[in-house]
């Protein structure tokens, strides 16, 4: 009789799920993985002295635990959701919050915590429930005929770009800006009260910059460097560059890639690079194509989305899917200057954790000559 009953509600939870997103992220996993071995088995076994598999068999078991929480969340109903947001939101807003404190710093930056046995980048977790709570917010009854909302809005930003900021981490920021940008254009906000915002924003960064030179110095090299290639180090951007030219259209085949071996952290910052090198960028406009497919079936859903805060929660959740993606594939094709932003499903057991004996023998130091 159990049996029969849960045959009945998979049955029924099949018919109502998006199958065609649902195969496309299956897809993106599985793609994930093979690229994760491709791009990473020369690193782990012949530099690091590990075994071939060791990085893929992370990014193995991050992607078995992230497709659980995938069919476990959708099981759920819509208003148990909606209770988490706000606990969810604050408890990662702290981690962020602790990261000055007590964070570890890598490579100048400092955007990890520590718990002994790995290392969480609370950013990562902060973003989804970030789009939630600012659409929980432009949505409240009490502020239906109220502009209070859009400034709550942005003061919450404003709050965990600071954070971001401090890290320094430009392309979370950047990401955030963006998506936040677009949650709250869809919500109905005049386009006065988003200039209003943004030149506020840009005042400030802008003193920031000026202001305190030895910390965020690094953002105006990146920003000469883009603009004018001659005044700054563009070694990694023009690298990757060079390696999609090399890839050509069906690529230069599995292994023949020297993107990998030759630019620090291309398996993550610059993946869809040495995709293109070795692959051809045939695959890498799919994978892209992928991407905006999911985009197009959310957005296309919340159509039919009675719910105000779930249809514009849908669109802001693709918008930040989809900014992470072409952010991404801007750096790697030098359109923006250069951020740190990994592609999603590609580097799953990056993006969140990192297991603590390992991460400091990954660190630049096999780069070193």
């Amino acid at each position: 009789m159990q049996g029969n009953t849960f045959r009945l509600k998979f049955i029924n939870y099949w018919r109502n799920i998006d199958r065609k997103i649902f195969i496309s992220f299956i897809v993106l996993f599985l793609l994930g993985l093979f690229f994760s071995f491709s791009s990473t088995s020369s690193l782990a076994g012949e530099r690091l002295n590990k075994d071939y598999y060791f990085f893929f068999s992370k990014h193995l078991i991050f992607t078995f635990f992230a497709l659980v929480i995938m069919i476990l969340i959708s099981f759920l109903e819509t208003q148990l959701l909606k209770r988490f947001i706000v606990p969810f939101f604050a408890l990662s807003f702290i981690f962020l919050a602790l990261v000055p404190f007590f964070g570890i710093e890598v490579k100048g930056a400092t955007r990890w915590l520590d718990f002994h046995f790995f290392r969480l980048q609370p950013i990562e977790l902060l973003k989804p429930f970030f789009i939630l709570i600012t659409v929980k917010i432009v949505t409240l009854e009490k502020f239906k005929n109220s502009q209070i909302k859009y400034v709550l809005s942005f003061l919450l930003l404003s709050s965990v770009i600071i954070l971001l900021i401090d890290q320094p981490d430009l392309g979370q920021s950047i990401l955030l800006i963006g998506s936040w940008v677009v949650v709250v254009f869809i919500s109905g906000v005049s386009l006065f009260y988003i200039i209003a915002f943004f030149s506020i924003f840009f005042i400030s960064i802008s003193s920031l910059l000026f202001l305190m030179p030895e910390k965020f110095g690094y953002i105006i090299n990146r920003l000469i460097s883009f603009i004018d290639p001659s005044k700054g180090d563009k070694f990694q951007s023009s690298s990757a560059l060079d390696a999609i030219k090399l890839g050509g259209l069906t690529g230069q085949g599995m292994g023949e890639g020297v993107l990998k071996d030759s630019v620090p952290e291309a398996h993550t910052d610059y993946i869809i690079a040495i995709i293109s090198e070795e692959y051809g960028s045939i695959i890498s406009i799919t994978i892209i194509s992928l991407f905006l497919f999911i985009s197009f079936r959310i957005i296309k859903n919340c159509i039919n989305q009675e719910d105000r805060m779930v249809k514009i929660s849908l669109c802001g959740l693709a918008t930040l899917l989809i900014f992470q993606t072409f952010i991404h594939v801007g750096v790697n094709t030098s359109l923006i200057p250069t951020t740190g932003m990994t592609l999603p499903f590609f580097e799953l057991w990056r993006i969140f954790f990192n297991w603590k004996r390992n991460f400091s023998r990954c660190n630049f130091k096999l780069y070193k000559k």
